[in-house]
Order: structure tokens, then C-alpha cells, then sequence
């Protein structure tokens, strides 16, 4: 019997593993799944708490949400059909964070932005004051700098030379 070239079969393992990762790479935890859902949703009870996290003794929305969650998974629906179901049933402050799409881009967005107006206009102040000329005290010296500073100086190191 004739073996294969080591090439070719090196070449045809290298392309099953490649087919067994890209058919495997769907298959996921459902457990991770609804943490991750759960996550990303909040409790509409009042609290302000992620989903999975609300503490509340006897809080019957945590409850009830956690399980239209996992029978949305049991049903075999994909995260963002998931959290469009919540989002129509509870609105959209049902979810943790802002989408990316949209208006609500505006929401990820403006943090930034604000932080990096405001160091901008810092900066911009700080140089400005700096720049600025000292004042001069009433009835004091005004300030010297420039080739009249150089002289001062040249005179007081010939006067303080012994």
C-alpha cells in the first residue's frame, strides 16, 4: 500500500482541524450564555441592579425576568432577539448599556468627547495665564526681562566681583 507525501498530509490534517474549529465555533455554554444575557440586562423593580445581580428579598421581577430568559434560550433565539423581546416588553431601559446604533451613539460617545474639550480648555487656559505679564505692585519695580535683564545681570556680576 502507498502512503501519502508528509506535504499532503500535513496540508489535509491542517484543513480538518480548520473544518472542526469553524464548525465548533458556534457551539457554546448555554450557562455562559444566559450570564452574559443576564448581564446585560437590568432589574425593572426600581433597584438599578444587573439582572442576575438584584438582591432584593422576594423581588418578583428578578424572577420572572430570569425565566422568560432562559425559555427565550430554551427556545433557541439568538442573543439580539433575546434582548429585543425584553426591550419591547420592558423598554429600553431594560438594558444595561446603550446599543451602539443610532441616536444612542450619542450616549457612548459625549463622555469622551466632554473629558477631551474640558482638558483642551484647560490647557488653553493654563497657557494663556502663563503668557500673561505679571503686574506690577502700585508704586513697585516693574518687572525687567529680555537684553534689560542680561545688562542687570552683567552689572551686578562686575559690581559683586572682588
Amino acid at each position: 500500500m502507498k502512503s501519502l507525501p508528509n506535504s499532503v498530509l500535513r496540508t489535509f490534517q491542517a484543513g480538518a482541524l480548520a473544518l472542526m474549529v469553524f464548525a465548533l465555533l458556534g457551539a457554546s455554554d448555554e450557562g455562559a450564555r444566559f450570564n452574559s444575557l443576564g448581564h446585560r440586562l437590568m432589574c425593572v423593580c426600581g433597584c438599578s441592579q444587573i439582572l442576575l445581580e438584584c438582591n432584593h428579598v422576594g423581588c418578583t421581577y428578578s424572577d420572572r425576568m430570569r425565566g422568560e430568559l432562559m425559555a427565550g434560550l430554551d427556545r433557541g433565539e439568538n442573543d439580539d432577539l433575546t434582548l429585543q423581546d425584553f426591550v419591547q416588553k420592558y423598554g429600553p431601559t431594560v438594558l444595561a448599556a446603550p446599543t451602539g446604533t443610532g441616536f444612542n451613539r450619542v450616549a457612548w460617545i459625549m463622555p469622551f468627547l466632554a473629558l477631551a474639550l474640558g482638558l483642551l480648555t484647560t490647557i488653553f487656559i493654563v497657557l494663556a495665564w502663563k503668557k500673561r505679564p505679571a503686574l506690577a505692585a502700585p508704586g513697585g519695580v516693574l518687572p525687567v526681562s529680555g537684553a534689560e535683564l542680561e545688562r542687570f545681570r552683567t552689572q551686578a556680576r562686575k559690581e559683586t566681583q572682588i
